[in-house]
């Protein structure tokens, strides 16, 4: 009787290890299938309509960053002289 207790005592023991490597794995694993969050991206403003969008997503031109093309070339328009 006791060496069954004995050995049920040692199942129970290495199936909750096994249970607690196999999350650690899982969080693990998570954590590296996961995108770049955009929290870590440097943020920079659009010239033009001032929103905040990730380095990454932002279009430079002379030295300004701006979300898209189309604000790029309006910003243009506004400052050219009429």
């Amino acid at each position: 009787m006791n060496l069954l207790l004995i050995r049920l005592i040692i199942f129970a023991v290495l199936f909750w290890a096994g249970l607690k490597l196999y999350r650690m794995y899982r969080e693990w694993k998570l954590e590296q299938d996961a995108p770049r969050r955009v929290e870590d991206a440097q943020m920079v403003r659009c010239a033009y309509c001032r929103v905040h969008l990730p380095e990454a997503d932002a279009v430079r031109r002379d030295q300004l960053w701006f979300c898209s093309d189309d604000h790029h070339a309006r910003f243009l328009e506004e400052q050219t002289p009429s």
